[in-house]
């Protein structure tokens, strides 16, 4: 009965037919938006090359790959997570996953010293900290969903007084801590798209693969899951198996995120906002790979620029999140007008 009425949910034409009449169909406007980003791409990895060629290749191959590892996670985690909440300006570093990552950052800076970090990079301490992250997690939803108060939005405030305890131990680890350890240690608190390594590029192609695979075949649920729990239940969904399976995507998708590029507060929110107002439709078939274009768009332009017009060798990530971070404030001062 549910897979026949998320079949039905699927075919139900909503906001399509007013989008086909005013423009665009939303499928042709997700084939723009990735034609953009493989032009960007390619004129990101081939214009303005000096010195060897094989060299220059290789470090801007690295980092398209990374633009997309930070693309598809973000983007596709953003708007999964804004459907299960039914909350357009919420994004799942509410859940307190940055603030465990810098915790990890200081412990280690904390006890072992500064050079612990670049000593023990590599896919062990990427594969480490995405487990405890999503452990973390499963441990929360599970703690939460099987209890007598089971509810989403105890969820979310449990996740949020967690973040702000953590966050308040790593400000206490921090202030013990010399500069020169001290500025060591910032450097890895913000997001990092430029210092990935390849090696890891391969893992993280396969977790995003696998995930993807898992969330695709769900996106029909997912249209259900955003008209709410009682029409959800109604529909024939299992409401709370669907949102802990949704939680726990998302979880691994932005654990991994954030061990492999750093925190990304809101860029995940800006290219899920841009996504649901350029798809002119509901439905997730769209959505989810529409944000996760707009998102390998924005960085790949954002990149090229910073590096080709500005000549700047600053980190794209702190300019993203400044944009991201006045967005927020814009919509949430809107009260929700979207």
């Amino acid at each position: 009965m549910a897979e026949t009425t998320v079949k039905a949910s699927e075919a139900t034409p909503g906001t399509d037919l007013g989008t086909r009449r005013r423009g665009f169909a939303p499928e042709l406007r997700v084939a723009l938006v990735f034609a953009l980003a493989v032009l960007a791409a390619v004129a990101y990895c081939l214009l303005f090359l000096r010195g060897s060629f094989e060299f220059a290749i290789e470090r801007r191959l690295t980092m398209v790959g990374a633009i997309l590892v930070a693309a598809f996670t973000q983007g596709v985690a953003t708007t999964m997570f804004q459907t299960v909440t039914q909350n357009r300006i919420l994004t799942p570093s509410i859940m307190g996953f940055e603030s465990i990552h810098t915790l990890l950052q200081t412990l280690l800076v904390v006890v072992f010293g500064g050079s612990v970090l670049a000593a023990t990079d590599g896919l062990p301490k990427l594969i480490t900290q995405t487990l405890l992250m999503v452990a973390f997690a499963t441990f929360l939803f599970r703690w939460l969903f099987s209890g007598r108060f089971a509810d989403l939005h105890v969820l979310l405030l449990v996740g949020v007084a967690i973040g702000m305890a953590f966050d308040s131990l790593a400000v206490f680890g921090q202030r013990v801590l010399s500069p020169a350890e001290y500025d060591v240690l910032s450097v890895r608190l913000f997001g990092r798209l430029s210092t990935v390594d390849a090696e890891q590029l391969p893992l993280a192609a396969g977790v995003c693969l696998v995930v993807g695979l898992v969330v695709w075949r769900r996106r029909a649920r997912l249209d259900v899951l955003h008209l709410g729990r009682d029409v959800a239940t109604n529909l024939g969904i299992s409401y709370q198996r669907e949102l802990t399976v949704m939680l726990v995507a998302v979880s691994l998708l932005v654990a991994f995120s954030t061990a492999l590029v750093g925190p990304m507060t809101f860029f995940g929110f800006l290219v899920t906002l841009l996504a649901r107002q350029l798809a002119g439709t509901h439905r997730h078939a769209v959505l989810l790979p529409m944000a996760f274009g707009l998102g390998a768009l924005v960085l790949l332009v954002g990149q090229f620029t910073l590096e080709h017009v500005f000549y700047a060798s600053g980190q794209l990530t702190v300019v993203v999140e400044l944009l991201g971070g006045i967005v927020f404030l814009t919509i949430l001062l809107r009260r929700g007008t979207l």
